[in-house]
Order: C-alpha cells, then sequence, then structure tokens
C-alpha cells in the first residue's frame, strides 16, 4: 500500500496539468458539498451547547412566535405556547421533571445604557427566562454568577446576564461589568454575570439572539400595563425540561396532557363561548429537546435541503470529470498496464493501485475544499443572515467543525472510490499483447463508452442543476415584482421603539404629530405617517373578527383579520389606492366614533354581496361587536413576509388618535401596547441625500431619548424579506455554472481525447477524400449525440426535480417550458465552444504525417 502510495505521488508529480486540475475540480464539488454540510450541521442536527442535552425535553412541537392569547391554539388545538400560570402548574404537578423551565417566545426590545452616562441607550435584544432556566440547561457562568429561583420573584431587586458575545464586543470583555448597574428601558438593572462563550440560549433563530437575559416576573416592570406575565391567557413562553433518568416519554406525555385539562377546566367560567366548546379537544406534545426551540431549523430545512442535494449533484459532476480524465490517462498508459500484466501484476493489485491514487487525488482536494467550504459557507451567511443587517448576530460559525470535517474525510474518500471505479475496472482488464502491439496501431471510433457514458451524466445532472436555477431564479423576480398593492419607490422605513423611552399612553399622539411636522420640514419629503407595522415590514396584530347583527361564529370557522394602527395620511404615503369610501383623516380624532378602514379581502369575507361601508365589526367578543364603523376600502397590499401564494388576508386599519375604552384587562393592556407605533413610512420622491442622518437630527430635536434603529430604502426592506429565497437562487445558479463548466471541461477532454486516438483515422479519411467541414461535422456528431443522449435523460428528470421544489416556486410552473429551453440552450452552446477546439484540432490534420506515424 505505501509503494502504491508512493507511486501515485510520483504519477501526479509526473502530470502536474493533470494533477491541479483534477484538485481544483474536487476541491470546489467537495468544499461546496461541506459548506452545505456545515449549516446543516449547525442548523439542523447539532444539539444545544449545554450539559447533557439528550436529557432535555420540550413541550410542544411547533414553532410559535411570539403571543397567542386565549384557551385555544389554532384549529388542531395543538398547544406550543403557555401562559405562565400554565408554565407554574406544570412545575409543580411533574416531579418527573428534576427542572422545568420557561423562556419568551420572540424576544424584547431593550434600551440600555450604563448608570449615570448620558448616552443614547444601546438598543439590544433580550429574554425573559424563568430563574431557574440555566440550571435547567446545565450552563456555568464564565464571571460572576447566574440567575437563581430567588432573582424570579417580584420583591427581588432586578437583575440581569450578559450574553458572551456582546460583553466581548461592545464592553471589551471588562469585569468590572458585573455588580455594575445599567439603567435597561429605564429600569435600573445590576448585572450580575456573563454566560459562557458559545452559549446562545435555548433557542437558535436567524435573528434576535438575546443579548441579555432578564427574569421572567421583570416583565411586570418593563412592560407596565402590556406586561401579559398574569394574564392565564396569555401564552408567549416556551417550556422546556430536563426529565429524571427511567422516566418514559410517553408516559409523561400522557400526564402532562391529563394535568394540561385540568388546568383548562379551572378557567372555564373565563372562556369565551367558542372556547368553551374546543378547550377539551386542546392537547400538547412532548418531544425531544436536546436542539431547543429549532426555530431557524424550522425556517432552513427546506431551503439547505435542496442545496445539499444540488452541492451532491455538482459533486457527482464533478466526479464524473475526473473519472473521464483519468480513463483517458489510463487508455493513454494502457501499454504501460499490459507490461505490468505481462510482467505478473495480479488483477487486485493494478486494481487497489488505481484506487489508492484516485483516494489520494480525492483527499488532496478535499484539504482543498475545506478552504473553499469556508469561503462558501461565509457567503452563505452573508447571503441568508448579514446581507444589509451586519449588527444581526447568529451563533453560526463558518470554521468547518470536527463534524463536517469528518464529513470532508468521508466525502473525500467516497468521491474517490467513485471516480476511481471505471479506471480501476478498465485497469484491471488490461491485455498483455497490447504491449506487443504497437502504440497506436488501431483505427475507428473506439473511444471509450465508460467515458461516453459518463459524458452524457454530466450533461443530464448540469441541465437539473441549470434548469433547478432557472426556475428559482425566475421565482425570486416574480416574488419582488409583483404587485404588492402599495409603492416603494421613492418610500422610506424610519424604525423606531417608543416603548424604549418610558413614554405615557397620553404622550404617544402629540409626539407623533410632532415627527410628522418635523420630518414633513426635511428637504424633499413630501409625506410621512407613523404606523404599528408598516406592509413587508414583518408583521400585524391579529385578532378573531365579530360582525355586529349577527351571531357568535362556528367554534373553527376562519374569522381571523389582521390589524394595525396607523396616523392620518398613512395610505396617501404608501401609495395605496382606496376603493371605496374614504382614508383616515384628521377629522378622526379621540371624541368621534371609532372608525376603521378595512382591504378588499376583509369585506369579501365578512361583507360578501353588501356595502360594508357604514357596518360596524369589532374583536374576539360578540359584545364589543359594535367598536368600529367602517368608512373606506383599501385595496388589498400585501402585509407579511410569508405566504405568498395564498391570497392577501382579511386586514382593518384604526386611528391612533383614538383609543377604545374595553371592560376586559386582556382587551385593555393590548389596546394601550398598539398605540406604541414602531415604523414611520416617509415619502420622499427625489431621494434626499443623507436620509437617515437628517431623519435622526429631526427625532433627537423632538426628544434625545426616543430610539432610531435606522431608516432604509422601501425597496431594501421588500428585498431583505426575500434573503432566503435570494440566497438559495444565488447558490443554485452558481452550483449551475459550475456543474456546466465542469461538464462542458468533461466533453472537451473527451472529444480531445478521440481526435487523438483517431488521428490515423482521420488522417486516411482526408487522404480519401474527406475535406476539413466533413471532419469538424464528424467531431461535432459525435459531441452532439452525446449531448442529444444526456439531454433526452435530462429533461425529464430537471421536469421531475421541479415538481420536488414546487413549494421553492411562486408564480412559475416547474415544468416551465422558457426555463427548460433556456436551460438546453445554454448547455447545446457549451458543448459547441468545448467541441469546437477539438473539432478545429481534427480538421488540421495533415494526412502525410497521420500515414507516417502509422
Amino acid at each position: 500500500m505505501l509503494a502504491d502510495l508512493r507511486d501515485a505521488f510520483r504519477q501526479l508529480k509526473k502530470a502536474p496539468a493533470f494533477a491541479v486540475t483534477a484538485v481544483v475540480t474536487l476541491a470546489l464539488g467537495i468544499g461546496a458539498t461541506t459548506a452545505i454540510f456545515t449549516l446543516v450541521h449547525q442548523v439542523m442536527l447539532k444539539s444545544l451547547p449545554v450539559a447533557k442535552p439528550e436529557e432535555l425535553w420540550r413541550i410542544g412541537d411547533k414553532i410559535r412566535c411570539c403571543n397567542w392569547g386565549g384557551y385555544t391554539q389554532g384549529n388542531d388545538g395543538d398547544f406550543s405556547l403557555f401562559s405562565w400560570e400554565a408554565y407554574k402548574n406544570f412545575r409543580a404537578h411533574t416531579p418527573e421533571f428534576s427542572d422545568l423551565a420557561a423562556l419568551q417566545a420572540g424576544n424584547a426590545a431593550l434600551g440600555v445604557r450604563r448608570a449615570g452616562s448620558q448616552a443614547q441607550a444601546d438598543t439590544r435584544n433580550g429574554e425573559y427566562v424563568s430563574g431557574n432556566f440555566f440550571r435547567t440547561l446545565g450552563i456555568q457562568p464564565w464571571i460572576g454568577r447566574l440567575m437563581t429561583d430567588a432573582d424570579d420573584q417580584e420583591s427581588a431587586s432586578p437583575v440581569a446576564v450578559m450574553s458572551y458575545h456582546v460583553w466581548q464586543e461592545k464592553y471589551g470583555s471588562d469585569p468590572s461589568v458585573v455588580g455594575a448597574s445599567y439603567q435597561i428601558n429605564g429600569h435600573s438593572f445590576t448585572v450580575i454575570g456573563v454566560a459562557p462563550p458559545g452559549f446562545y440560549g435555548a433557542k437558535l433563530a436567524g435573528g434576535g439572539m438575546p443579548d441579555f437575559w432578564l427574569p421572567l416576573t421583570t416583565e411586570i416592570m418593563i412592560d407596565g400595563a402590556t406586561s401579559r406575565l398574569k394574564r392565564p391567557n396569555g401564552n408567549f413562553l416556551d417550556l422546556i425540561g430536563r426529565v429524571r433518568p427511567g422516566v418514559d416519554s410517553r408516559t409523561l406525555e400522557a400526564k402532562l396532557r391529563v394535568e394540561f385539562h385540568d388546568w383548562l377546566a379551572s378557567h372555564v367560567p373565563d372562556m369565551e363561548p367558542g372556547e368553551k366548546q374546543l378547550w377539551q379537544q386542546q392537547t400538547l406534545h412532548l418531544i425531544p429537546g436536546g436542539s431547543g426551540v429549532a426555530a431557524m431549523r424550522d425556517q432552513y430545512k427546506a431551503g439547505l435541503r435542496l442545496l445539499l442535494i444540488a452541492a451532491g449533484c455538482v459533486l457527482l459532476v464533478a466526479c464524473g470529470n475526473i473519472a473521464n480524465l483519468m480513463l483517458a490517462r489510463g487508455l493513454k498508459d494502457r501499454a504501460q498496464m499490459s507490461i505490468r500484466t505481462a510482467l505478473g501484476a495480479s488483477r487486485r493489485r493494478l486494481v487497489r493501485r488505481a484506487m489508492v491514487e484516485a483516494v489520494t487525488l480525492a483527499l488532496i482536494g478535499g484539504v482543498s475544499g475545506v478552504a473553499v467550504a469556508y469561503a462558501g459557507t461565509r457567503l452563505i451567511l452573508y447571503l441568508a443572515l448579514e446581507r444589509g443587517n451586519s449588527n444581526n448576530f447568529v451563533p453560526i460559525s463558518a470554521t468547518p467543525s470536527i463534524p463536517a470535517l469528518l464529513f470532508t474525510l468521508g466525502i473525500s474518500v467516497l468521491t474517490g472510490i467513485l471516480f476511481g471505479i471505471a479506471p480501476a475496472w478498465m485497469t484491471s482488464h488490461a491485455n498483455p499483447v497490447d504491449a506487443l502491439r504497437g502504440a497506436n496501431r488501431s483505427v475507428g471510433g473506439r473511444s471509450s463508452w465508460t467515458q461516453k457514458s459518463l459524458v452524457i451524466g454530466q450533461a443530464a445532472m448540469s441541465l437539473v442543476l441549470l434548469s433547478t436555477a432557472a426556475l428559482l431564479g425566475r421565482s425570486l423576480r416574480n416574488l419582488e415584482h409583483q404587485n404588492f398593492g402599495f409603492e416603494t419607490e421613492g418610500r422610506y422605513i424610519a424604525w423606531i421603539n417608543p416603548m424604549l423611552g418610558n413614554y405615557k399612553p397620553e404622550q404617544l399622539e402629540p409626539m407623533f404629530r410632532k415627527i410628522d411636522s418635523r420630518l414633513m420640514q426635511i428637504p424633499g419629503v413630501r409625506m410621512a405617517a407613523p404606523a404599528l407595522y408598516a406592509p413587508m415590514t414583518g408583521d400585524s396584530w391579529n385578532d378573531g373578527i365579530r360582525v355586529q347583527g349577527r351571531p357568535e361564529p362556528a367554534p373553527k370557522e376562519d374569522t381571523g383579520a389582521g390589524w394595525s394602527r396607523v396616523m392620518p395620511g398613512f395610505f396617501e404615503t404608501i401609495g395605496s389606492q382606496m376603493v371605496l369610501g374614504r382614508s383616515i383623516g384628521e377629522e378622526d380624532t379621540s371624541t368621534t366614533r371609532k372608525v376603521a378602514v378595512i382591504n378588499e379581502a376583509f369585506a369579501k369575507r365578512f361583507f360578501k354581496n353588501q356595502n360594508p361601508l357604514g357596518q360596524h365589526f369589532g374583536i374576539d367578543k360578540i359584545k364589543y361587536a359594535g367598536t368600529f364603523e367602517i368608512v373606506g376600502v383599501v385595496r388589498d397590499m400585501r402585509y407579511m413576509t410569508y405566504d405568498y401564494k395564498d391570497p392577501v388576508r382579511p386586514m382593518f386599519w384604526v386611528p391612533e388618535t383614538q383609543t377604545v375604552q374595553y371592560d376586559d384587562a386582556a382587551f385593555t393592556a393590548g389596546e394601550t401596547w398598539s398605540h406604541y407605533l414602531y415604523n414611520i413610512v416617509i415619502w420622499a420622491p427625489n431621494a434626499p441625500s443623507g436620509m437617515e442622518e437628517q431623519v435622526r437630527k429631526a427625532l433627537v430635536s423632538i426628544d434625545p431619548d426616543l430610539v432610531l434603529y435606522g431608516v432604509d430604502p422601501y425597496k431594501k426592506v421588500v428585498s431583505a424579506d426575500f434573503q432566503q429565497e435570494n440566497m438559495i437562487a444565488t447558490l443554485t445558479t452558481l452550483f449551475g455554472v459550475l456543474g456546466l463548466t465542469l461538464a462542458a471541461v468533461g466533453l472537451y477532454g473527451v472529444m480531445a481525447y478521440m481526435v487523438e486516438q483517431r488521428t490515423s483515422e482521420i488522417g486516411v479519411r482526408m487522404a480519401l477524400g474527406a475535406n476539413r467541414g466533413d471532419v469538424v461535422r464528424m467531431v461535432l456528431h459525435n459531441a452532439f449525440l452525446q449531448i442529444a443522449v444526456g439531454l433526452a435523460l435530462g429533461i425529464p428528470a430537471a421536469i421531475g426535480a421541479g415538481k420536488l421544489m414546487t413549494d421553492q416556486l411562486f408564480g412559475v410552473k416547474p415544468w416551465d417550458p422558457v426555463m427548460i429551453t433556456a436551460a438546453v440552450l445554454l448547455l447545446a452552446l457549451a458543448a459547441l465552444l468545448a467541441s469546437l477546439i477539438p473539432a478545429r484540432r481534427a480538421a488540421g490534420v495533415d494526412p502525410m504525417v497521420a500515414l507516417r506515424s502509422e
């Protein structure tokens, strides 16, 4: 084996052009596959960086964000978010958990600055967790101490735990932060410790990772009247616990369901009529919690699976390419192989020699592929998570981990075996008689069918990659250029958070009017309008609709609608057209009747074949059915950043200037919370320079404590909503181009070898009267015959691949003839370019030279 290894290195050293070509090809194929696997491992396969993750179990099997009110969840009744009261009930009655922790679903926006500092608050993400959160996960502090149950009491002094990332990046690893007092949303907190490196909590998401962990009980202090902690039906917590050894998970799940039903039964008097009919159908599931609340896995699993398959296809094309190169070398050196056989080399010895060379080559390519994998992973992280948001911290490293390196080793060995099989098979059939013949005695088209088969396979695989890339590219263009129902040209979004400034509800409307007035003074700004959420900014509020004069809807009837609160002029600023009635205006004040503007989908769902103007509706309860009077219908706007294939859902808008007085504490809290508007839509048609700086100065002049995250062109906001689709389309296109290039190189190698082998035949043909055109046509015919067979196999495969990724497509059919035709033409063009050089070389053969060599 060592002799074979030395021989392999000697052979590669003798053929540097071949070695470099093979290593680069393998590095690209193996590196691309390893890059995708690195992300697959970290996002989909890796456990939480905690002690004994296999002992952790999660109550609830859905990923839901971030708040779900009521005693029922969804039509399937599958609970995954829980209230604080329900959590405490589980913790008190389930001794099978050695510890059961709760963590906030979503995150809390924080404004943080050191006590005594006059600097603007640093915007950070927070997460409310139970006092036993760190103990449940088995986490030890890096410095200081971590939270305990004693810290999670309403009477306890407010404390916080800082993430290692923020401690290092923001505070320069300063140990004095421990014990220091910080103002968080205007309240005094003491930082008691720093979490260890690599620990990011119990949830991996594509954004909003916690910078600070706060006790759950401090939610009352920070959120004030909008607090959900004391509401038994305010579900906003994910639950994860450590199960004692020997406990059967199915038995525990059954017990948890009984406990949960008993708890629900104790709240039947508080339930709405629809909830009373459905509460007994509610259920929950206990699932392994070693990976925590895998929000990122849920979001990216389909895309990563597609990319892993595409990278695997590229690797197979690369294998075919190297196999062809090695076959060409083997056929060229077949006389040497024949001599080895004549001297007594066994078939096993020859096969082993060929396989050692192949695996050695693959391992060198794999080592080089690690660098490609690192660069590729960095590119994917940028495309998927960081583009346009360099401050978005996600705890995923581009450096290949031990499992990724082992994957690279395994894939390299497998690759070497794959592309080494054909050369090894050919080597083992060397004939000793060939050693006695002249090297070029044979004429006629004896180009190896093995080589042709590999080219055919490469062509088919390349067509699948190209077609897939074309479909995804067209889908992305359709997504980005669909009719959203509003204008993005000349519009901007300013991202603010009034909740960080400790404003009282009565201060909000005057402040927003000042903002409108001040922004209008910026040169080039035509209109400005704050909103709770603007279209495509990532969220809306949602409630069930009750129409005045109609009975309580059936329990499972879909009455949901999204809604947002806006200032006057919002629809004009966003460029959305009114279909009926009027928009929200200055005449809608705190003393006038409560009004609402609805979209077309709302009118069709709740007032089909009726004039909706003047009709009344409310949210969630029949007694509130007369709350709002409809004064206008606006054209449907695409508001949410998901479910693009579904029709626009019902939506309504209410004025910031009006407040509904509810007699229910939860409704009152929600009403108060909804007046804190997070977006300002700015219409500046002439794109004035320095927009963000001018907006920042305007807001500072109103209140230095008003937090502005940034100002983005609306086109950039919409484009960011398709970041994942952009990543998949970009990488698939790169894989398609790489596969096409490799296939073209493979075809070139086969045709060049064929011309070399058939030099004598071509000389005879030309001596007998064949002209250069005849020879070129012969070579191109051979090339396109292989490509034609590849297309015949590739077109059905491309259609099948399109059907498999239907969920990834928008506005394009899986069998789109334009996309497949474009892919076929591109592959044919590449084949033509790859064949022309060998064809011209064949046409330049001198008959006399060819016959003299024979």
